[in-house]
């Protein structure tokens, strides 16, 4: 199936190519905001420090209690890591509380405490991945900002989240413990990072490519800024890059933004992540139609299908599933050609973010470790090759930077393993 000419000139006329993404124009752009953030300064992302260390080598043999409290689901387990590779144990996995009628806060720790009083023989760390607003402390805990996705914790706001739990355990008798806490992405890095040999790398850099997106970055203590802290180790900054807002977008953009929950928010999460290329395609589909660019039949079943998910535009990018678009090959081409687009420009601005990263990090000796997880790197089979293709021509060709690819899945558990025996 060849490239549909009627729809790059669509996407031109409306500002959606991938090629309005130039890395080249827009690397340095987004790395200047980086080093403002890391210094304090006005920056579109947070830029928000960890306290946490991707530094040393993991002990074997030690075990972790770890709690993954996500926006469905609340997981805990005992995690230990062995030259072999590392074992979860003791998996429970219940709904999150507050997700099927509102809970206190006083409840959500005590059904913390609940789920990993049982592993407190058999570990003196825990690590807890936090997937909501927090602000972290030097002592690596978290203070709520707010828990949302749907979830309902009423009197969450300010509460510091280890502390509240250490309590809480102490009150059962349970003392002695550390505790850290951690996002998603920092998990992702983390514990990918505890399997490999880190002295072949010159740096770490943890991503989500899927529903939404993000990364994170471990630096070097000269690269730190006023973020810094105390000695010789590095830090892994959360960058929250999903808010940056340098990428200009195109008319679908300021549509899809303009109808979202969250209007000027998000920019970049909003020209990359799964949970909205679906809905993009969708835009440009159904404003193809009011154009006449489709066919009758096509533009008819357009303006009757519900908004999809990217699932099914990876599908058309391939050259399938064309049957709920009706139409004719000209119609499944057009559809094909925005597909591939998005993802596409997706990878551009990827590209940039971690391209940005690399040069943050500095240095071009060794190789950059890209530690990644999310249905676009995972599942999608258009977004990764665009990724690694992009990254040898503007990482490795024009820049002397090498990356290596490595691609995880539920990292969130071991990722918290490793902050806390890393770190406490």
């Amino acid at each position: 199936m060849t490239i549909n000419e009627s729809a790059l000139r669509f996407l031109e006329a409306h500002g959606m190519t991938p090629e309005s993404v130039d890395p080249d124009m827009c690397i340095y752009r987004m790395l200047t905001e980086m080093r403002s953030g890391l210094q304090g300064e006005a920056c579109s992302m947070d830029m928000i420090p960890t306290y946490l260390s991707n530094d040393g080598e993991l002990q074997p043999g030690v075990s972790a209690a770890v709690i993954d409290a996500g926006g469905t689901n609340f997981r805990s387990a005992l995690v230990r890591f062995q030259p072999a590779g590392c074992t979860v144990s003791d998996m429970i996995k219940r709904k999150m509380p507050g997700t099927e009628a509102p809970c206190t806060w006083e409840e959500f720790i005590r059904f913390t405490a609940d789920a990993i009083e049982p592993l407190m023989d058999r570990a003196d760390m825990i690590g807890f991945c936090f997937s909501y607003a927090a602000t972290i402390t030097p002592e690596m805990d978290g203070r709520v900002i707010t828990i949302d996705k749907e979830v309902v914790v009423t009197g969450c706001e300010g509460q510091l989240i280890g502390a509240s739990l250490l309590a809480e355990l102490a009150r059962r008798g349970i003392t002695g413990k550390r505790i850290v806490i951690l996002n998603d992405t920092v998990a992702v890095l983390l514990g990918m990072a505890a399997g490999l040999d880190k002295s072949k790398y010159g740096g770490f850099i943890g991503q989500v490519s899927g529903t939404g997106t993000n990364t994170c970055v471990s630096l070097p203590v000269s690269a730190i800024g006023k973020l810094g802290l105390s000695g010789d180790r590095g830090m892994i900054v959360n960058l929250e890059s999903g808010k940056y807002d340098g990428i200009k977008g195109g008319d679908f953009d300021r549509m899809l933004d303009e109808e979202s929950h969250n209007p000027g928010q998000k920019h970049f999460e909003k020209l990359t992540a799964g949970v909205y290329l679906g809905e993009i395609c969708h835009l440009m589909l159904s404003a193809a139609a009011d154009e006449g660019l489709l066919s009758d039949d096509c533009a008819a079943k357009v303006r009757e299908l519900p908004v999809f998910d990217s699932a099914v535009i990876d599908a058309w990018a391939c050259g399938e599933g064309f049957d709920i678009l009706g139409g004719n090959e000209d119609d499944h081409s057009f559809a094909r050609t925005l597909s591939l687009a998005l993802f596409h420009r997706s990878a551009r601005c990827m590209c940039v973010n971690l391209l940005a990263l690399a040069e943050l990090i500095g240095g071009r000796d060794k190789p950059i470790c890209m530690l990644a997880e999310g249905s676009l790197v995972q599942k999608g089979r258009c977004y990764r090759p665009e990724l690694e293709r992009l990254l040898q021509l503007y990482g490795t060709e024009k820049r002397g930077i090498a990356f290596e690819l490595h691609v995880g899945q539920e990292t969130t558990l071991p990722g918290s393993a490793a902050a806390a025996l890393l770190n406490c």
